[in-house]
């Protein structure tokens, strides 16, 4: 019998999000041990692979495939931002895009805009948990993101949204926002445009009705971008991004990217992986594992804020806790010249899903001490030119919550009071997963 990929709370999280989807991953995930070609056509879907060295192949070769043309994330934005974006995404301009935005997130950069963002959240947290109250993971985690996009779109406080900066810009002073609710309605807000792509895996073509619904919400989510571009200071995003040298245009559509990549990927993987430590057991492995480091490194030293080296436990928990999860589970491309890959031959026009889940879930179930898996490196944020630049933000986020969770001094393990998971949305999560020390 062959052993499931993954725990089954996992595999009924990619059910109840999508079942097609999860049928289609599972079967990529079997399809790549059998012998034959790595890519395979499916009806109504068109070519697929679940083997990580070809999914890597295809997302380097940038001149056979394109994440513009149908198939492609770039086709979805270029029908809501405009056809600028075709050149932005995948065109001569990328190349200028991605020289330029490479340093909007380093490790250092992300690890301190997390700490200053999400800072009282997570001392909340921290105090619930060590009084013995429960934690409902998923609220905090869309909490938590919901806060972090109105940090980096600069969106203001909705009470005078025209006569004052986001907090973006490092000049709103009111200490009341974001708040709570505010935080999670911009999530949600993310979440229904997010959603929009229900239903693209045939085709990137959206219809006019759900184009026009797309634009009323990215203009509501990067309404406050304008102002805070202008004002915003050179350590936030968008006073970066002007540093740089990037224009409003550009500004705007690389902050809606980063928005909707980086919403429901973060707080899935947020969750997820909070759940799989306790579900698989591997909570005690990283608690033994974080006693040992305590002792082999010198307690009396002062804290330094340099986000986690190779040497740190959570380095791996975080690695495997993305690959086993991997939110964005598929990324489409569109086939733009004749090509051989794999096996078998791609006509120009034809479109490729690259099933990144299954590719990752052959490396094996999670263990919170894996090593480095050669073969799959970090295929879940990509690969070559459109690796994901927020990638060390995402990093740093899901560090963040789980050292709070599992806070170096005084750890100890957790349990699942309850747990309900997401309905019928893009990236597989739960709605609630509320956790307690046993």
């Amino acid at each position: 019998m062959t052993p499931l990929p993954t725990t089954r709370h996992e595999l009924g999280l990619l059910w109840r999000a999508r079942p097609a989807m999860a049928g289609l991953l599972l079967a990529g995930q079997g399809l790549a041990r059998l012998p034959g070609p790595a890519i395979r056509r499916v009806p109504g879907i068109g070519w697929v692979t679940g083997d990580p060295v070809v999914a890597r192949v295809v997302l380097k070769d940038h001149r056979s495939f394109t994440m513009v043309g149908e198939g492609g994330v770039g086709d979805l934005w270029a029908q809501i931002l405009g056809e600028w974006v075709r050149d932005l995404f995948d065109g001569p301009g990328h190349h200028d895009l991605r020289t330029r935005a490479r340093d909007l997130f380093t490790e250092r950069s992300a690890a301190a805009l997390v700490a200053e963002t999400w800072g009282p959240v997570l001392s909340d947290v921290r105090a619930r948990l060590s009084t013995g109250e429960p934690v409902d993971v998923a609220h905090t985690a869309r909490v938590l993101v919901g806060r972090m996009m109105i940090e980096l779109l600069g969106i203001p406080a909705p009470d005078d949204a025209g006569n004052r900066t986001g907090p973006g810009t490092g000049t709103n002073k009111d200490p009341a926002w974001p708040d709570d609710a505010g935080a999670l309605a911009a999530f949600r807000t993310g979440e229904r445009l997010a959603r929009l792509a229900l239903g693209t895996a045939a085709s990137t073509t959206l219809s006019p009705a759900a184009i026009a619904e797309a634009k009323l919400i990215t203009d509501e989510l990067t309404a406050g971008v304008p102002r805070a571009f202008r004002t915003a200071p050179p350590d936030r995003l968008l006073g970066r991004a002007r540093e740089l040298g990037l224009d409003l245009e550009e500004t705007t559509g690389l902050a809606s990217l980063l928005m909707v990549a980086g919403t429901e990927t973060s707080a899935s993987a947020m969750m997820r992986t909070t759940a799989l430590l306790i579900d698989t057991g591997e909570q005690h492995r990283l608690l033994a594992g974080l006693n040992d480091h305590d002792h082999q490194n010198d307690r009396t030293s002062a804290p330094t804020g340099r986000p986690p080296s190779d040497t740190d436990p959570w380095e791996p928990v975080v690695r495997e806790g993305l690959r086993v999860t991997s939110p964005a589970s598929v990324i489409g491309r569109g086939v733009s010249r004749d090509v051989e890959i794999g096996g078998a031959r791609l006509r120009a026009g034809e479109r490729i899903m690259l099933l990144v889940w299954s590719a990752n879930a052959a490396a094996g179930p999670f263990r919170a001490d894996r090593e480095y898996v050669r073969e799959t490196r970090q295929l879940w944020f990509g690969a070559g030119r459109h690796l994901c630049l927020g990638a060390a933000l995402a990093r740093a986020e899901i560090s963040a919550l789980l050292r709070v969770l599992w806070p170096a001094e005084g750890a100890v393990p957790l349990r699942v009071v309850r747990r309900r998971a997401a309905r019928r949305v893009v990236v597989p999560g739960y709605e609630e997963l509320v956790v307690a020390r046993s």
